[in-house]
């Protein structure tokens, strides 16, 4: 993402996903996007933020990214609360950013940010997640 690489648009867990998203939340307002941050569905008057997934697999990973999104909204001065909804799995996991995970999330971006000044990435390590990555086609070229 920082390059400006797009995933495989027609990889079907994306396909899937955004079928999901369509079909569980076709009324509310979806996908505001702003500075390099898309939130699924936004519910203004009650000031929060949901992140819509197929499945709880990645779980950890989701509410990171929740966190990211409350961090930088809490940023330009906007309090708000998140929940990570998995319509096919009935669920709904509130997120919320205090210091704790705030600084969890500090730590994880300044990581990211060392990885992307670096020259080149890292070499590729082959790890369950790539089976399910719409980005493997950079790694395994």
């Amino acid at each position: 993402m920082s390059r400006e690489l797009a995933p495989d648009q027609d990889f079907i867990p994306l396909e899937i996903g955004r079928a999901i998203h369509e079909i569980y939340y076709e009324r509310d307002r979806k996908e505001l996007s702003f500075e390099g941050i898309k939130l699924d569905v936004v519910k203004r008057k009650r000031k929060m933020v949901f992140e819509i997934k197929t499945s709880s697999r990645f779980l950890q990973a989701a509410k990171f990214q929740l966190l990211y999104y409350l961090y930088r909204l809490e940023e330009m001065g906007v309090k708000m609360q998140g929940e990570i909804r998995i319509p096919k799995e009935k669920k709904r996991i509130p997120v919320s950013l205090n210091e704790e995970n705030k600084k969890e999330l500090l730590k994880v971006l300044s990581e990211i940010r060392r990885i992307v000044k670096m020259e080149s990435p890292p070499r590729p390590v082959k790890t369950h997640y790539c089976r399910r990555c719409a980005y493997k086609e950079f790694c395994w070229i």
